[in-house]
């Protein structure tokens, strides 16, 4: 028996992405069994074709399945990730999540170790952490055991010291292997956590 992590997203040009990837895998690699799942993008056309980047990823990741409420459903626990938008949840995943009222009215995320958030703001400085704080209001509602990395490892203080989730600064370019590996870690105890939580063995 094992637990089951959906891990949703939001990502215009391919960080945030990069992150929910990387979380996907160290959950994986701690016994869970694991949903990737993007959210579906409500920008026109016009606004996305004006960046190449946000185009090209658009495409590039046209097969990755759209998550739907049967997999909060399906989950024992949730990691949701953003890219930051003046400090706040980008539109495109506080859409999706604002249609959890059902679920959030049967109690369907109560309890569970749902929540760990991740993100990326252009700057370091540039809104990560209330991003990161404003979606953990969410979890606060939903009644979730929220699952922040913490300081609980070398690989978060490698990747910066963002205890509350993995955090990348997209004018570095792409996440370099630190802040992956911080993203692996974060999918890793959210694992661990909900295997404690369920009564199951924790190697």
């Amino acid at each position: 028996m094992s637990v089951k992590v959906a891990v949703v997203y939001y990502s215009s040009t391919g960080a945030v992405h990069q992150l929910a990837r990387a979380l996907a895998e160290g959950a994986e690699k701690a016994g869970a069994e694991v949903r990737l799942r993007r959210v579906p993008e409500l920008a026109p056309d016009a606004a996305i074709d004006a960046n190449p980047a946000w185009r090209a990823h658009v495409e590039a990741t046209a097969d990755v399945e759209v998550a739907t409420l049967d997999d909060l459903e399906w989950a024992d626990a949730y990691a949701l990730g953003s890219p930051t938008r003046f400090g706040n949840v980008a539109a495109q995943l506080k859409q999706f999540v604002d249609t959890t009222g059902g679920l959030w009215q049967r109690g369907v995320m109560a309890d569970k170790p749902a929540p760990t958030g991740f993100t990326s703001a252009h700057n370091p400085h540039g809104g990560n952490e209330s991003t990161l704080l404003a979606l953990y209001n969410t979890f606060h509602h939903w009644g979730s055991v929220i699952v922040s990395p913490g300081f609980t490892d070398p690989a978060v203080y490698a990747a910066g010291g963002n205890p509350y989730g993995t955090a990348h600064p997209a004018a570095n370019g792409a996440p370099a292997e630190n802040v992956l590996a911080a993203a692996r870690y974060q999918g890793t105890r959210l694992t661990t956590i909900a295997k404690r939580l369920k009564g199951l063995a924790v190697d």
